[in-house]
């Protein structure tokens, strides 16, 4: 990675006297996460757990946390008490950040960090107008840092296994717009998606609930090497654990998003 962009975002985190990341799981926020540590003695890690968030996330923010001694706070957000989040609109995101923000500023005076960076700019996310209301900060956008360079700044950092993480948006992502978010149906997704990950070489799965039914995508390659044999058994071996009938198909980004064209 560039040092011009890590002696940018070192002079980011050093001017801020309590740096208080909101961290996922994912490379991102893992990363700024690692790299305030390294820098400054007061900064702070919440993590939400929440239904909506996959337990292999929650247990790598641990054992982060355990093995670099990190101060981590666990929350419960509360997302899943606000109607605005429940409804699922397309600006789900926004009350899912709303409700975040809010609540780590009331377990913490820190200025808020989140791991956005410059890619995400050009993909409408509502959870950065959250970010805005609640003055959250993103070092990495700040310091013109792309995902490319993130993942170099992890592998730099040591953290070779979080620089390979794929993109995983949190789990409401996998229900339909316009659906009702359900902390059973999330639970069985990652259910769902953790026994994929276990059985089949996936680089990619989603588990899609749908108004029609629930959709399980894969990537391409993965797809492409199961016969008809393998895949009949692959459809009836996630639909026993799902409880009815899954389809399955290739991975598509954001293929249960529905926005109306404006």
């Amino acid at each position: 990675m560039s040092e011009v962009y890590s002696d940018q975002l070192a002079k980011i985190i050093l001017s801020m006297p309590h740096p208080v990341i909101a961290v996922s799981g994912g490379v991102d926020s893992l990363t700024l996460a690692a790299f305030a540590a390294n820098l400054h003695q007061s900064a702070e890690m919440i993590h939400a757990v929440s239904p909506a968030v996959p337990q292999a996330a929650t247990a790598r923010v641990r054992q982060m946390a355990a093995e670099r001694g990190w101060s981590l706070q666990l929350i419960d957000a509360g997302e899943f008490s606000n109607p605005g989040y429940l409804a699922n609109p397309a600006n789900r995101c926004f009350f899912c950040k709303s409700s975040l923000y809010g609540t780590m500023s009331e377990v913490t005076n820190g200025q808020l960090l989140s791991g956005t960076n410059q890619d995400d700019l050009s993909d409408w996310r509502p959870g950065l107008e959250a970010a805005k209301d609640h003055d959250v900060r993103h070092p990495f956008v700040e310091a013109g840092m792309t995902k490319d360079a993130v993942r170099a700044l992890a592998k730099n950092l040591g953290l070779a296994e979080a620089a390979q993480l794929p993109a995983s948006p949190c789990l409401s992502s996998r229900v339909e717009t316009g659906l009702p978010i359900n902390a059973e149906e999330l639970l069985l997704i990652d259910r769902i998606e953790q026994h994929v990950r276990l059985r089949y070489p996936v680089a990619t799965v989603r588990c899609r609930i749908r108004a029609e039914g629930i959709g399980i995508e894969i990537d391409r390659e993965a797809l492409g090497g199961l016969d008809e044999q393998r895949r009949a058994q692959f459809e009836a071996e996630v639909s026993e654990l799902a409880g009815r009938s899954v389809k399955l198909g290739a991975y598509r980004m954001g293929s249960a998003f529905l926005r109306a064209a404006s």
